[in-house]
């Protein structure tokens, strides 16, 4: 959900519905295979929305990261696109990073590049994404107190193609080049650095003021989506492809960029990003062959050889990632409740990971315990996280409530005890509170409704009334956001966005974004002193142990509800189509895709 390269995926494979026709026009329902483009279905009723290479709060996905990285090749592209996360130096604009003996600084090469317009891509370019940055922190969706850019201290350049970034201590140098490093876009200067369309380069950025205008004039222009198409901001590219069109639907042709100078040179001139409302309209375009590289749910798993009878190769897409359910601490009426330890334990053992896992999943998730994937083995997962300390028990659950001044009424928890006392409801929590929270879930999906269900039926168990409304993923970013009790969209109490993982992560799994205290992705408005302390040492030690004791505290403060995580996708693959391996930290790379002639 997206912010450094951590992003907020926010739920990929959806299902249930009709075709979506409008959205997925073009494909004639036939298929693309040729050696000349490829028909790739996005997530369902999860369209892509931005196309400005810096994220902000609402515009958090990795379609967006994607479909701009393609366009906008990042300082260094840190994923997992060659099979291992890691550098890969032929999708960045840098080719090398000196870090200074002392750990304060690093010294960055660019290659001899140029933009699709002729104009070179120099230190330059880089600056003025950072002016904009440092101006303009608060907005940037990558933003975390104490990070980048509040970290750097000073931007030198040291001619055209090297330049130095100073920072305010020293940091683990690898997190430093993977989590925030890799956050960097160098723009086009020469191009961008205007107040309106009409204006002359100003040069506006290296004041703070100047930047404010630039950043709100390219923020406008890019809430344009219909405007993309023609709009000459967009046209000035360092990547392997440009933007032919961008539907307000979510349908975005990409081709060739004939001007491109790196690494990653296309090998496919047309690649059509499909939107669908539901998977099942995208499995319909499957079946019928008119997507060359779509997916399935879980659920259809045992459809498996129909697939491969009809030309597909059917692969898992697994995610450096977590899934959760945020709660809103500052809701006027219940942020009192889950500001209490005990209620978010109770809340914790009445999910059934395991069974949810197994049964809803149909074994394409693992139960996650914590701020650290569980998916994939790492030195990063403590102990405490992957043994579980919240073991699934309604009966201990409930045993926890009226051991803190609950009492059962009506199938509901209601607090008869209030108080601050060990036995009591807790600070803030009125006599006659009941224990009752709605989530805004992304709508569409068969696998997440069965999951909430589930959830419903768990909860009620133990005492919880739990209900569930449903919206399009971009829609429930958008209502969920971090706010006050007395601003109006804080009425929301929970809200999920991860049917594929809710949030996939850099190289480094730390919790700088989501629980940091003021987080850039930090939507419930969690905090906490000592979490922050150990978010702070995982960024600067070197040692595995900090992100472990840091992996740990979480798992057992509880700052959301922890859910199974998913595999990203199941991917179904025209056969034929290779070249490339599913990144797992969530981003496609389309220079990569290549059909066999």
């Amino acid at each position: 959900m997206s912010p450094a390269r951590a992003t907020l995926v926010a739920g990929a494979v959806v299902s249930a519905g009709t075709l979506l026709l409008a959205g997925c026009s073009g494909t004639s329902g036939t298929s693309s295979t040729s050696p000349d483009s490829i028909n790739y279905a996005l997530p369902a009723n999860f369209t892509p929305n931005w196309i400005l290479p810096i994220g902000t709060a609402a515009h958090l996905n990795t379609n967006n990261i994607s479909i701009a990285n393609s366009l906008w090749e990042p300082l260094v592209a840190y994923d997992g696109s060659t099979g291992k996360i890691a550098w890969n130096k032929n999708g960045s604009v840098a080719t090398a990073a000196a870090f200074a003996p002392d750990g304060k600084s690093v010294t960055l090469t660019l290659g001899d590049r140029r933009w699709s317009d002729g104009k070179p891509i120099t230190s330059r370019d880089v600056e003025f994404w950072f002016n904009l940055i440092k101006a303009n922190k608060e907005q940037w969706a990558g933003y975390n107190p104490g990070k980048a850019p509040d970290n750097w201290t000073s931007f030198k350049t040291v001619d055209d193609h090297h330049f130095t970034l100073t920072f305010d201590k020293a940091y683990n140098s690898a997190w430093m080049l993977a989590n925030e490093l890799s956050a960097i876009n160098p723009l086009p200067q020469h191009a961008w650095d205007k107040t309106d369309a009409s204006a002359a380069v100003s040069d506006a950025d290296r004041t703070a003021a100047g930047a404010k205008r630039v950043w709100t004039y390219l923020n406008s222009a890019a809430k344009n989506i219909s405007g993309y198409e023609k709009d000459a901001l967009w046209k000035t590219i360092s990547g392997p492809y440009a933007v032919t069109s961008f539907s307000t639907a979510g349908k975005v042709v990409l081709t060739a960029n004939k001007k491109y100078d790196g690494g990653e040179k296309p090998d496919i001139a047309t690649v059509n990003l499909l939107p669908f409302t539901t998977a099942d309209a995208e499995k319909n375009a499957l079946r019928s062959g008119s997507v060359d590289y779509g997916y399935i749910e879980a659920t259809d798993l045992d459809q498996k050889d129909r697939f491969t009878a009809q030309g597909y190769t059917v692969k898992p897409w697994s995610g450096w990632a977590i899934t959760y359910m945020p709660y809103n601490f500052n809701n006027p009426s219940m942020g009192a409740v889950f500001k209490q330890l005990y209620a978010r334990q109770a809340v914790q053992r009445s999910i059934d990971q395991s069974s949810l896992a197994k049964v809803i999943f149909n074994g394409t998730a693992v139960p996650g315990y914590g701020p650290i994937p569980q998916a994939q083995s790492s030195d990063f997962l403590s102990p405490t996280q992957k043994g579980n300390p919240y073991p699934f028990s309604t009966a201990a659950a409930k045993s926890l409530l009226t051991g803190h001044g609950w009492t059962e009424q009506g199938g509901v928890m209601v607090c008869t005890d209030p108080g601050a006392g060990a036995s009591q409801c807790g600070d803030g929590v009125a006599k006659g509170t009941r224990f009752q929270m709605q989530v805004l879930s992304q709508s569409g999906s068969t696998v997440t409704d069965n999951m909430m269900s589930a959830i419903q039926s768990s909860l009620e168990k133990t005492g919880i009334k739990f209900t569930i409304k449903t919206a399009p993923v971009n829609s429930v970013l958008s209502q969920t956001p971090p706010c006050t009790a007395s601003q109006s969209i804080c009425a929301w109490q929970l809200s999920f966005f991860g049917t594929a993982g809710s949030w996939y992560f850099n190289a480094f799994p730390t919790g700088d974004s989501l629980f940091q205290s003021k987080g850039g992705s930090n939507f419930g408005s969690y905090s906490n002193p000592e979490i922050d302390q150990l978010i702070t040492a995982s960024t600067t030690s070197n040692s595995a142990q900090a992100v472990r004791d840091y992996s740990a505290a979480v798992a057992k403060d509880l700052p959301v509800i922890w859910l199974p995580e998913p595999d990203y996708q199941i991917s179904v693959v025209k056969n034929g189509l290779g070249g490339f391996s599913q990144d797992s930290l969530a981003n496609f790379h389309p220079a990569q895709w290549k059909w066999n002639r």
